[in-house]
């Protein structure tokens, strides 16, 4: 599996952002995508996660601001950040929760800096 993600930036506190991740890969079945982020000297957190039966989970400090969406035809997820703070600066990174011949594993994209300032 190949993850390719896009949307990072710089933005002030209260902006919108809006991240992509798109999938690709031969004899691939994911069951779940979503976001992390990683912030200087933490771990790394869930952020939102959406299963392929349109579950949404969240973290609880971007509940209500942040919205993850999946377009299947593109297999893309999109994580659309708004009431930006500049505790959500980090990398975030696009996962995937894969089956492939024969195994599940998880996948990961590059990474992609996004920095809140006040």
């Amino acid at each position: 599996v190949q993850l390719q993600a896009s949307g990072g930036g710089s933005v002030q506190a209260g902006g919108s952002l809006r991240l992509s991740c798109t999938s690709s890969g031969r004899s691939v079945n994911i069951d779940r995508m979503g976001w992390y982020r990683q912030a200087p000297g933490r771990q790394r957190e869930l952020v939102a996660a959406i299963s392929v039966a349109g579950t949404m989970n969240y973290a609880d400090s971007v509940q209500g601001r942040f919205t993850i969406s999946r377009d299947s035809a593109k297999n893309t997820v999109y994580l659309q950040m708004n009431s930006l703070k500049p505790e959500d600066t980090a990398v975030y990174y696009c996962h995937a929760h894969a089956y492939i011949p024969f195994t599940w594993d998880d996948y990961w994209g590059p990474g992609t800096l996004v920095t809140v300032s006040s």
